[in-house]
Protein backbone atom coordinates (compact mmCIF):
# COMPACT_ATOMS: atom_id res chain seq x y z
CA UNK A 1 0.00 0.00 0.00
CA UNK A 2 1.39 3.84 -0.92
CA UNK A 3 2.79 4.77 2.38
CA UNK A 4 0.80 8.16 2.89
CA UNK A 5 -2.81 5.95 1.88
CA UNK A 6 -5.75 6.28 4.94
CA UNK A 7 -5.24 3.17 6.78
CA UNK A 8 -7.42 3.77 10.04
CA UNK A 9 -10.05 6.38 10.95
CA UNK A 10 -11.67 6.49 14.28
CA UNK A 11 -13.54 9.54 15.71
CA UNK A 12 -14.69 10.08 19.02
CA UNK A 13 -16.69 12.58 21.64
CA UNK A 14 -14.06 14.82 23.64
CA UNK A 15 -15.44 18.31 25.23
CA UNK A 16 -14.87 21.53 24.20
CA UNK A 17 -13.77 24.67 26.36
CA UNK A 18 -17.41 25.06 27.36
CA UNK A 19 -17.85 21.73 28.76
CA UNK A 20 -20.14 20.78 25.28
CA UNK A 21 -19.65 17.52 23.39
CA UNK A 22 -17.14 18.02 20.24
CA UNK A 23 -15.48 15.86 18.10
CA UNK A 24 -11.83 14.55 18.02
CA UNK A 25 -10.16 12.60 15.12
CA UNK A 26 -7.53 10.34 14.05
CA UNK A 27 -6.19 9.47 11.31
CA UNK A 28 -3.45 6.76 10.83
CA UNK A 29 -1.16 6.27 6.93
CA UNK A 30 -0.27 2.75 5.41
CA UNK A 31 3.34 3.99 7.40
CA UNK A 32 2.10 4.27 10.48
CA UNK A 33 2.21 8.20 10.56
CA UNK A 34 -0.77 9.64 12.91
CA UNK A 35 -2.83 12.80 12.68
CA UNK A 36 -5.05 14.17 15.08
CA UNK A 37 -7.94 17.06 15.15
CA UNK A 38 -10.39 18.67 17.60
CA UNK A 39 -13.24 20.12 16.27
CA UNK A 40 -14.61 23.83 17.43
CA UNK A 41 -17.95 24.90 17.76
CA UNK A 42 -19.26 28.23 17.58
CA UNK A 43 -22.10 30.21 19.75
CA UNK A 44 -22.49 33.23 17.32
CA UNK A 45 -22.94 31.59 14.37
CA UNK A 46 -24.14 32.88 10.80
CA UNK A 47 -26.97 30.79 9.22
CA UNK A 48 -25.04 29.57 6.20
CA UNK A 49 -22.37 27.91 8.24
CA UNK A 50 -21.79 24.23 7.85
CA UNK A 51 -23.86 22.11 9.96
CA UNK A 52 -22.52 20.62 13.79
CA UNK A 53 -24.78 17.44 13.74
CA UNK A 54 -25.33 17.09 17.24
CA UNK A 55 -27.55 13.69 18.72
CA UNK A 56 -30.66 15.56 20.15
CA UNK A 57 -30.94 13.15 22.67
CA UNK A 58 -32.16 15.20 25.98
CA UNK A 59 -30.59 12.45 28.05
CA UNK A 60 -26.91 13.11 26.90
CA UNK A 61 -25.45 16.32 27.45
CA UNK A 62 -28.72 18.45 26.80
CA UNK A 63 -28.94 16.97 23.65
CA UNK A 64 -25.56 18.60 22.05
CA UNK A 65 -24.03 15.00 21.96
CA UNK A 66 -21.75 14.37 18.82
CA UNK A 67 -22.29 10.38 18.81
CA UNK A 68 -24.05 10.00 15.39
CA UNK A 69 -21.34 12.68 13.80
CA UNK A 70 -18.55 10.10 15.38
CA UNK A 71 -20.19 7.35 13.98
CA UNK A 72 -20.28 8.51 10.86
CA UNK A 73 -16.86 9.20 10.77
CA UNK A 74 -16.27 5.56 11.76
CA UNK A 75 -18.53 3.97 9.55
CA UNK A 76 -19.19 5.60 5.80
CA UNK A 77 -16.51 7.91 6.01
CA UNK A 78 -14.14 5.30 6.90
CA UNK A 79 -15.04 2.76 3.44
CA UNK A 80 -15.40 5.88 1.26
CA UNK A 81 -11.60 7.16 2.06
CA UNK A 82 -9.64 3.48 3.46
CA UNK A 83 -6.70 3.42 1.23
CA UNK A 84 -6.80 7.26 -0.33
CA UNK A 85 -3.97 8.98 -0.49
CA UNK A 86 -3.55 12.06 1.93
CA UNK A 87 -1.12 13.77 -0.04
CA UNK A 88 -4.00 14.52 -2.74
CA UNK A 89 -5.73 16.73 -0.05
CA UNK A 90 -8.30 18.44 -2.16
CA UNK A 91 -9.61 14.71 -3.52
CA UNK A 92 -9.92 13.81 0.06
CA UNK A 93 -11.70 17.04 0.81
CA UNK A 94 -14.11 16.24 -2.37
CA UNK A 95 -14.87 13.44 -1.93
CA UNK A 96 -16.49 14.22 1.91
CA UNK A 97 -18.32 16.59 0.50
CA UNK A 98 -19.49 14.12 -2.77
CA UNK A 99 -20.33 11.22 0.14
CA UNK A 100 -22.13 13.55 2.57
CA UNK A 101 -24.11 14.98 -0.57
CA UNK A 102 -25.82 18.26 1.23
CA UNK A 103 -24.74 21.62 0.41
CA UNK A 104 -24.18 22.07 4.47
CA UNK A 105 -22.76 18.79 5.22
CA UNK A 106 -26.45 18.19 7.19
CA UNK A 107 -26.32 14.75 6.45
CA UNK A 108 -23.36 13.39 7.69
CA UNK A 109 -21.85 16.47 10.36
CA UNK A 110 -19.49 19.03 9.07
CA UNK A 111 -17.67 18.57 12.39
CA UNK A 112 -16.81 14.53 12.10
CA UNK A 113 -16.20 16.17 8.16
CA UNK A 114 -13.56 18.86 9.15
CA UNK A 115 -12.09 16.53 11.75
CA UNK A 116 -11.21 13.72 9.24
CA UNK A 117 -9.83 16.76 6.48
CA UNK A 118 -7.72 18.15 9.00
CA UNK A 119 -6.69 15.04 11.00
CA UNK A 120 -5.32 13.86 7.24
CA UNK A 121 -3.31 17.12 6.54
CA UNK A 122 -1.44 16.41 9.72
CA UNK A 123 -0.87 13.01 9.24
CA UNK A 124 0.41 13.36 5.52
CA UNK A 125 2.51 16.13 6.94
CA UNK A 126 3.76 13.57 9.55
CA UNK A 127 4.59 11.39 7.09
CA UNK A 128 6.59 13.87 4.96
CA UNK A 129 8.60 15.29 8.11
CA UNK A 130 7.18 18.69 7.65
CA UNK A 131 5.84 21.04 9.92
CA UNK A 132 1.93 21.83 9.70
CA UNK A 133 2.54 25.19 8.25
CA UNK A 134 5.12 24.07 5.83
CA UNK A 135 2.58 21.48 4.84
CA UNK A 136 -0.55 24.03 4.79
CA UNK A 137 1.91 26.02 2.72
CA UNK A 138 2.02 23.69 0.17
CA UNK A 139 -1.65 23.01 0.06
CA UNK A 140 -2.03 27.22 -0.34
CA UNK A 141 0.55 27.57 -2.99
CA UNK A 142 2.18 30.07 -0.56
CA UNK A 143 6.38 30.23 -0.93
CA UNK A 144 6.76 32.59 2.28
CA UNK A 145 5.15 31.87 5.24
CA UNK A 146 4.56 34.65 7.64
CA UNK A 147 3.73 35.12 11.38
CA UNK A 148 0.01 37.14 11.65
CA UNK A 149 -0.87 40.17 13.95
CA UNK A 150 -2.93 38.73 16.59
CA UNK A 151 -5.89 40.68 17.94
CA UNK A 152 -6.40 39.56 21.58
CA UNK A 153 -10.10 39.79 23.44
CA UNK A 154 -10.24 41.92 26.24
CA UNK A 155 -13.93 42.64 27.02
CA UNK A 156 -16.61 40.36 26.29
CA UNK A 157 -20.45 40.98 26.15
CA UNK A 158 -23.12 39.51 23.89
CA UNK A 159 -23.54 35.47 23.41
CA UNK A 160 -20.00 34.92 24.75
CA UNK A 161 -21.06 36.75 28.12
CA UNK A 162 -24.51 35.76 28.89
CA UNK A 163 -25.63 39.53 27.29
CA UNK A 164 -23.75 41.47 29.76
CA UNK A 165 -22.92 44.08 26.94
CA UNK A 166 -25.00 44.42 23.59
CA UNK A 167 -22.18 44.40 21.65
CA UNK A 168 -20.25 40.82 21.71
CA UNK A 169 -15.80 41.76 21.99
CA UNK A 170 -13.90 44.57 22.37
CA UNK A 171 -10.26 43.40 21.15
CA UNK A 172 -6.94 45.08 21.17
CA UNK A 173 -4.43 44.77 18.12
CA UNK A 174 -0.50 45.38 19.23
CA UNK A 175 0.00 48.36 16.80
CA UNK A 176 3.91 48.73 17.66
CA UNK A 177 4.78 45.39 18.11
CA UNK A 178 7.49 43.68 15.61
CA UNK A 179 6.99 40.49 16.74
CA UNK A 180 4.35 37.88 17.58
CA UNK A 181 6.55 37.63 20.91
CA UNK A 182 6.44 41.46 21.64
CA UNK A 183 2.50 41.53 20.15
CA UNK A 184 1.71 39.11 23.11
CA UNK A 185 3.60 40.87 25.74
CA UNK A 186 1.98 43.51 25.17
CA UNK A 187 -1.58 42.55 24.73
CA UNK A 188 -0.52 40.63 27.85
CA UNK A 189 -0.06 43.93 29.69
CA UNK A 190 -3.37 45.55 28.15
CA UNK A 191 -5.20 42.25 29.87
CA UNK A 192 -3.91 42.52 33.07
CA UNK A 193 -4.44 46.00 33.32
CA UNK A 194 -7.88 45.69 32.11
CA UNK A 195 -8.78 43.48 35.06
CA UNK A 196 -6.88 46.08 37.70
CA UNK A 197 -8.86 48.87 36.13
CA UNK A 198 -12.55 47.07 36.24
CA UNK A 199 -11.40 46.15 39.80
CA UNK A 200 -11.23 50.01 40.49
CA UNK A 201 -14.47 51.06 39.15
CA UNK A 202 -15.81 48.21 41.19
CA UNK A 203 -17.75 46.15 38.12
CA UNK A 204 -17.01 42.40 37.41
CA UNK A 205 -14.24 40.34 35.96
CA UNK A 206 -16.01 37.03 35.24
CA UNK A 207 -14.54 35.19 32.73
CA UNK A 208 -15.99 34.80 29.12
CA UNK A 209 -16.31 32.45 26.79
CA UNK A 210 -12.99 33.21 24.69
CA UNK A 211 -11.20 34.06 28.02
CA UNK A 212 -11.99 38.08 28.04
CA UNK A 213 -13.57 39.90 30.82
CA UNK A 214 -16.99 40.31 31.19
CA UNK A 215 -17.50 43.52 33.00
CA UNK A 216 -21.41 44.03 31.37
CA UNK A 217 -20.75 47.33 30.31
CA UNK A 218 -24.17 50.00 29.87
CA UNK A 219 -22.78 50.42 26.12
CA UNK A 220 -20.41 50.78 23.71
CA UNK A 221 -18.63 53.93 24.64
CA UNK A 222 -18.51 52.60 28.55
CA UNK A 223 -16.55 49.59 27.01
CA UNK A 224 -14.26 51.67 24.58
CA UNK A 225 -13.69 54.07 27.87
CA UNK A 226 -12.04 50.84 29.46
CA UNK A 227 -10.29 50.06 27.02
CA UNK A 228 -8.43 52.82 26.82
CA UNK A 229 -7.87 53.39 30.61
CA UNK A 230 -6.30 49.66 30.47
CA UNK A 231 -4.08 50.62 27.80
CA UNK A 232 -2.88 53.67 29.49
CA UNK A 233 -2.53 52.12 32.70
CA UNK A 234 -0.41 49.08 31.20
CA UNK A 235 1.96 51.68 29.95
CA UNK A 236 0.89 52.38 26.19
CA UNK A 237 -0.18 54.82 23.94
CA UNK A 238 -3.44 54.34 22.47
CA UNK A 239 -3.51 54.84 18.62
CA UNK A 240 0.22 54.30 18.24
CA UNK A 241 1.43 51.00 20.62
CA UNK A 242 -2.07 49.56 20.72
CA UNK A 243 -5.57 50.23 18.85
CA UNK A 244 -8.78 48.76 19.34
CA UNK A 245 -11.23 45.77 17.50
CA UNK A 246 -14.81 45.50 17.89
CA UNK A 247 -16.92 42.47 17.07
CA UNK A 248 -20.69 43.66 16.87
CA UNK A 249 -22.37 40.07 16.30
CA UNK A 250 -25.00 42.77 15.07
CA UNK A 251 -26.68 39.13 13.83
CA UNK A 252 -27.74 37.99 17.20
CA UNK A 253 -28.92 41.90 17.62
CA UNK A 254 -31.59 41.92 14.87
CA UNK A 255 -35.19 41.78 15.26
CA UNK A 256 -37.85 40.41 12.83
CA UNK A 257 -38.20 43.79 11.29
CA UNK A 258 -34.72 44.27 10.61
CA UNK A 259 -34.05 46.56 13.27
CA UNK A 260 -31.46 45.66 15.75
CA UNK A 261 -32.04 45.78 19.64
CA UNK A 262 -29.50 47.48 21.98
CA UNK A 263 -31.37 45.51 25.08
CA UNK A 264 -28.56 47.16 27.69
CA UNK A 265 -29.45 50.65 26.35
CA UNK A 266 -32.72 50.19 25.88
CA UNK A 267 -32.80 51.38 22.50
CA UNK A 268 -33.76 50.02 18.73
CA UNK A 269 -31.39 51.58 16.19
CA UNK A 270 -32.22 51.01 11.99
CA UNK A 271 -29.11 50.03 10.08
CA UNK A 272 -28.77 54.46 9.24
CA UNK A 273 -28.57 54.51 12.93
CA UNK A 274 -26.03 51.81 13.71
CA UNK A 275 -23.78 53.25 11.03
CA UNK A 276 -23.65 56.30 12.61
CA UNK A 277 -23.17 54.79 16.09
CA UNK A 278 -20.02 52.71 14.63
CA UNK A 279 -18.80 56.13 12.83
CA UNK A 280 -19.04 57.95 15.74
CA UNK A 281 -16.66 54.65 17.67
CA UNK A 282 -13.96 55.12 14.90
CA UNK A 283 -14.21 59.46 15.31
CA UNK A 284 -13.66 59.17 18.64
CA UNK A 285 -11.51 56.05 19.73
CA UNK A 286 -8.54 54.68 17.89
CA UNK A 287 -10.50 51.60 16.60
CA UNK A 288 -9.67 50.38 13.44
CA UNK A 289 -11.13 46.97 12.63
CA UNK A 290 -15.13 45.98 13.44
CA UNK A 291 -16.84 42.79 12.90
CA UNK A 292 -20.21 41.97 11.73
CA UNK A 293 -21.46 46.11 12.31
CA UNK A 294 -24.60 44.64 10.89
CA UNK A 295 -26.87 41.86 9.96
CA UNK A 296 -25.76 38.63 7.71
CA UNK A 297 -28.58 39.42 5.19
CA UNK A 298 -28.53 43.20 5.44
CA UNK A 299 -26.16 43.61 2.21
CA UNK A 300 -27.89 47.17 1.51
CA UNK A 301 -26.56 47.85 5.31
CA UNK A 302 -23.18 47.04 4.24
CA UNK A 303 -22.63 48.67 1.14
CA UNK A 304 -23.84 51.61 2.80
CA UNK A 305 -21.59 51.44 5.72
CA UNK A 306 -18.55 50.50 3.36
CA UNK A 307 -19.04 53.49 1.37
CA UNK A 308 -18.93 55.21 4.86
CA UNK A 309 -16.16 53.67 6.92
CA UNK A 310 -13.96 51.51 3.60
CA UNK A 311 -12.05 53.44 3.74
CA UNK A 312 -10.78 54.41 7.08
CA UNK A 313 -11.35 50.64 9.16
CA UNK A 314 -11.79 46.96 8.21
CA UNK A 315 -14.90 46.11 7.94
CA UNK A 316 -14.94 42.26 8.71
CA UNK A 317 -17.99 39.51 7.47
CA UNK A 318 -18.13 36.93 9.63
CA UNK A 319 -21.81 35.60 9.79
CA UNK A 320 -21.86 37.60 6.79
CA UNK A 321 -19.70 35.55 5.08
CA UNK A 322 -19.39 32.34 7.35
CA UNK A 323 -16.07 31.59 5.08
CA UNK A 324 -18.61 30.50 2.38
CA UNK A 325 -17.17 31.12 -1.60
CA UNK A 326 -20.79 31.73 -2.88
CA UNK A 327 -21.42 34.49 0.17
CA UNK A 328 -18.18 35.91 0.25
CA UNK A 329 -18.43 36.71 -4.26
CA UNK A 330 -21.96 37.78 -3.34
CA UNK A 331 -20.37 40.46 -0.85
CA UNK A 332 -17.47 41.42 -3.17
CA UNK A 333 -20.41 41.77 -6.14
CA UNK A 334 -22.41 44.24 -3.53
CA UNK A 335 -19.09 45.69 -1.89
CA UNK A 336 -20.33 44.52 0.97
CA UNK A 337 -17.09 44.64 3.66
CA UNK A 338 -13.21 44.72 3.03
CA UNK A 339 -12.65 41.71 5.11
CA UNK A 340 -13.27 38.20 6.03
CA UNK A 341 -13.16 36.44 8.87
CA UNK A 342 -11.99 32.76 7.99
CA UNK A 343 -13.29 29.83 10.55
CA UNK A 344 -12.54 26.34 9.11
CA UNK A 345 -15.72 24.95 11.11
CA UNK A 346 -17.56 27.22 8.88
CA UNK A 347 -16.64 25.77 5.47
CA UNK A 348 -15.83 22.38 6.92
CA UNK A 349 -12.87 21.09 5.14
CA UNK A 350 -9.48 22.13 4.65
CA UNK A 351 -9.15 22.92 0.79
CA UNK A 352 -12.49 24.76 0.95
CA UNK A 353 -11.12 27.27 3.67
CA UNK A 354 -7.94 27.71 1.13
CA UNK A 355 -10.51 28.34 -1.76
CA UNK A 356 -12.27 30.94 -0.07
CA UNK A 357 -9.36 32.89 1.25
CA UNK A 358 -7.14 32.95 -1.39
CA UNK A 359 -10.26 34.33 -3.29
CA UNK A 360 -10.81 37.05 -0.84
CA UNK A 361 -6.86 38.10 -0.67
CA UNK A 362 -7.11 38.04 -4.46
CA UNK A 363 -10.31 41.20 -4.23
CA UNK A 364 -8.32 42.73 -2.29
CA UNK A 365 -10.35 41.92 0.92
CA UNK A 366 -8.01 41.41 4.31
CA UNK A 367 -8.36 37.97 6.23
CA UNK A 368 -7.95 36.88 10.05
CA UNK A 369 -7.83 33.23 10.63
CA UNK A 370 -10.28 32.85 13.76
CA UNK A 371 -10.63 30.69 16.61
CA UNK A 372 -14.57 30.11 17.79
CA UNK A 373 -16.20 30.76 21.46
CA UNK A 374 -15.75 26.80 21.79
CA UNK A 375 -12.21 25.46 21.72
CA UNK A 376 -10.22 23.00 22.12
CA UNK A 377 -6.59 22.34 22.87
CA UNK A 378 -5.92 22.00 19.44
CA UNK A 379 -3.56 24.77 17.91
CA UNK A 380 -4.32 23.88 14.17
CA UNK A 381 -5.22 27.14 13.61
CA UNK A 382 -1.76 29.13 14.41
CA UNK A 383 -0.45 26.68 11.75
CA UNK A 384 -3.17 27.60 9.35
CA UNK A 385 -2.38 31.50 9.44
CA UNK A 386 1.37 30.61 9.60
CA UNK A 387 1.29 28.84 6.34
CA UNK A 388 -1.27 31.03 4.34
CA UNK A 389 0.32 34.38 5.63
CA UNK A 390 -2.96 35.43 6.24
CA UNK A 391 -1.77 38.36 7.85
CA UNK A 392 -3.92 38.11 11.11
CA UNK A 393 -5.38 35.74 13.59
CA UNK A 394 -7.98 36.45 16.16
CA UNK A 395 -7.80 33.67 18.91
CA UNK A 396 -9.47 34.79 21.92
CA UNK A 397 -7.61 36.14 25.35
CA UNK A 398 -4.61 35.06 27.01
CA UNK A 399 -6.02 32.74 29.15
CA UNK A 400 -7.21 29.08 29.54
CA UNK A 401 -5.64 26.53 27.54
CA UNK A 402 -7.60 26.43 23.84
CA UNK A 403 -6.55 29.82 23.35
CA UNK A 404 -3.11 30.12 25.78
CA UNK A 405 -2.00 26.61 23.35
CA UNK A 406 -2.46 28.78 20.27
CA UNK A 407 -0.92 32.00 20.81
CA UNK A 408 2.31 29.06 22.56
CA UNK A 409 2.31 27.89 19.02
CA UNK A 410 2.77 30.73 17.13
CA UNK A 411 5.67 31.41 19.87
CA UNK A 412 7.34 27.93 18.84
CA UNK A 413 7.31 28.50 15.15
CA UNK A 414 7.93 32.49 15.32
CA UNK A 415 12.00 30.69 17.23
CA UNK A 416 11.95 28.00 15.17
CA UNK A 417 12.07 29.65 11.70
CA UNK A 418 12.24 34.06 12.46
CA UNK A 419 9.67 34.00 9.56
CA UNK A 420 8.47 37.65 9.27
CA UNK A 421 5.88 39.27 10.86
CA UNK A 422 3.12 40.86 9.18
CA UNK A 423 2.79 43.46 11.96
CA UNK A 424 -0.28 46.23 11.72
CA UNK A 425 0.67 46.61 7.60
CA UNK A 426 -1.57 43.37 7.62
CA UNK A 427 -4.65 45.93 7.77
CA UNK A 428 -3.84 47.30 4.33
CA UNK A 429 -3.45 50.74 6.12
CA UNK A 430 -6.59 51.03 7.73
CA UNK A 431 -6.53 52.85 10.84
CA UNK A 432 -2.63 52.02 11.00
Amino acid sequence: MNPTALASLEARQILDSRGRPTIEVDVVLADGSHGRAAVPSGASTGTAEAHELRDGDPARYAGLGVLKAAANVNTEIFHALKGMDTLDQRRLDDTLREVDGTPQLKRLGANGILGVSIAACRAAATSLKQPLYARIAELAGNPAPQMPLPMVNILSGGLHAGRGMDVQDFLAIPASASSVEDAIHIASKVRNAAAQVCAQEGIPTLLADEGGLSPGCQDGDHALRLMIRAIEAAGLRPGLDVVIAIDVAAASLQQADSTYRLAREGKTLDADDMIAMMERWVHDYPVVSIEDGLGEEDWDGWAALTTRLGQRVQLVGDDLFTTNMQRLRKGIDRHAGNGILVKVNQNGTLTGTLDTLAHARSKGYTAIISARSGETEDPFIADLAVGTSAGQIKIGSLRTSSTVCKYNQLLRIEAATGFPYSGIGALNGKGA
